[in-house]
């Protein structure tokens, strides 16, 4: 796909982390000198990276050319798609037992800012928008927690649950347990084997390849509706998040996850 000129592709090093250099995506915007800069930057999953984001900034800039769009960012988090540098903070700490999402929030507010003061020289009116899929999701919650007033909306596409161990199918070797509640064609043993490969794809503890560590995710995190967002300039932020269509999920499940039963998709 052949992406607009405004988007333009480079490296850059954070001076917190000047070891490494991270792999982004940029447009500068066009709207009018009197208005706020406003930023949108886009927050990958674990298994994605900001090549899936292309085809949404291009369709932006496309589509809001002649009335004016704004300055937006994606970029490839340490080990991953074209940041093929290893966070330096993981040196001599176990594989895979690295950076946590708190270290990656302070890394994104780094990146944004050295990233505008290179372009604008400055950063004192930006207004932030988030938009963010899977992990992202808790990677902007946690951002605007930790920077107050100045996220002016986010946007959470099929958010994780943050403060989730992943257990989500009943337990069939539990007391409580009460077969009757089953799909028609859902067995016990199949209700054992789905928690087993949920549990082994999902859960905080798991290994991935960017070495992000998720087990304090839940504390991070402890509340899916706290703490309350700051305002921003004086208005309370916009929060829209929206839900990956369940069919079209279950069916994506079997070819990409861990083989997920359908029933106990649909169900879940």
């Amino acid at each position: 796909m052949m992406l607009p000129r405004e988007l333009t592709h480079d490296n850059i090093a954070l001076e917190t982390k000047p070891t490494a250099k991270i792999h982004y995506t940029f447009a500068a915007g066009n709207k009018s000198k009197e208005e706020p800069h406003r930023l949108v930057v886009f927050l990958n999953g674990l298994m994605t990276d900001k090549s899936t984001w292309l085809p949404v900034m291009a369709g932006i800039i496309r589509s809001h050319r002649d009335k004016g769009f704004p300055c937006l960012l994606a970029y490839d988090r340490y080990g991953q798609g074209l940041t093929e540098d290893r966070d330096p903070q993981d040196k001599g700490r176990d594989s895979g037992r690295g950076h946590d999402i708190a270290d990656t929030v302070r890394d994104l507010h780094q990146l944004m800012t050295q990233i505008l003061l290179q372009k604008f020289g400055e950063t004192a009116e930006l207004r932030l928008i988030l938009v963010a899929n899977s992990i992202g999701c808790a990677i902007a919650r946690l951002y605007a927690e930790y920077y107050p007033g100045r996220v002016e909306a986010l946007l959470l596409l099929d958010p994780m649950i943050a403060n989730s161990k992943f257990d989500w199918f009943p337990d069939p070797d539990s007391r409580d347990f009460d077969s009757s509640e089953l799909p028609p064609d859902v067995t016990a043993d199949v209700l054992r084997e789905q928690r087993a490969k949920f549990a082994n794809f999902f859960a905080p503890a798991v290994i991935n390849k960017e070495g992000l560590d998720r087990r304090n995710l839940a504390e991070l995190l402890p509340y899916s509706d706290k703490p309350r967002l700051a305002p921003t300039h004086g208005y309370d932020p916009v929060v829209t998040v929206v839900e990956h269509d369940p069919e079209r999920f279950a069916l994506e499940s079997l070819q990409v996850r861990a083989n997920v039963h359908r029933p106990l998709e649909l169900k879940s």
